[in-house]
């Protein structure tokens, strides 16, 4: 499932954000990426080693969580810590798949990644190309959303940023490890859910809204790991 969220940012915020990134220091964004991804990884990371990095990473998480969206769709069960990417021109990331287990960087736990999450903080008119392309069974998605919107779609999926030819793209991207690890039991849970959001607004919390209610919270105990 891919879903839009909008203005998980407003744009003064996102201002902020990039002038605090502005000040860098930027580094290789290989050196994040596994062996095979790296080769096809050319752009630049915003150093975790920064003092700033924690900060702008917890930003990034805070506000995501206050997203009833984000969190009726990935069901978050641990959140790696936000990073930061830049792509300049001729900057690109080839088709690859994120790794399944990353490490938690804060805990040094290892955490499974089911969602991918990447946050624009750019606007689509600062740069051409660096579309984020995603291959599910329905084909190929392109994304390139307003500065301050969110993108989720599987960890799992095929994915790729296609060639800047023009201006910068900079965004956060991060992973979900969630509660319910099984893609469609998510996506299951996601549209029950936002059926009875719409049924309450227009019929209220009858009788029948509960007992549906109990069975979506039922099933997230059946399913949750």
């Amino acid at each position: 499932m891919l879903l839009h969220i909008p203005e998980v940012f407003t744009k003064t915020q996102v201002l902020e954000l990039r002038r605090a990134l502005d000040a860098g220091p930027w580094v290789d964004g290989a050196s994040s990426a596994g062996p095979l991804a790296a080769e096809a990884k050319h752009n630049m990371q915003f150093s975790t080693e920064s003092p700033h990095y924690a900060a702008l990473s917890q930003t990034i998480m805070t506000a995501l969580e206050r997203q009833p969206l984000f969190v009726s769709a990935a069901l978050p069960q641990h959140i790696l810590p936000p990073m930061f990417n830049r792509y300049a021109v001729g900057n690109t990331y080839g088709d690859h798949v994120d790794n399944a287990i990353q490490m938690d960087r804060r805990t040094g736990l290892r955490v499974r990644t089911d969602i991918s999450v990447t946050v624009f903080l750019s606007e689509p008119e600062e740069y051409e190309g660096g579309e984020l392309i995603v291959e599910d069974t329905y084909g190929s998605h392109e994304v390139k959303l307003a500065a301050g919107d969110a993108i989720l779609y599987p960890s799992s999926s095929l994915h790729r940023v296609e060639k800047i030819t023009a201006g910068e793209r900079v965004a956060s991207f991060l992973w979900v490890q969630s509660l319910v690890s099984d893609a469609w039991q998510r996506s299951m849970l996601f549209n029950l859910d936002m059926t009875l959001l719409k049924l309450r607004s227009q019929v209220g919390n009858t009788e029948e809204i509960v007992a549906l209610t109990g069975h979506y919270h039922n099933l997230i105990r059946q399913w949750a790991d």
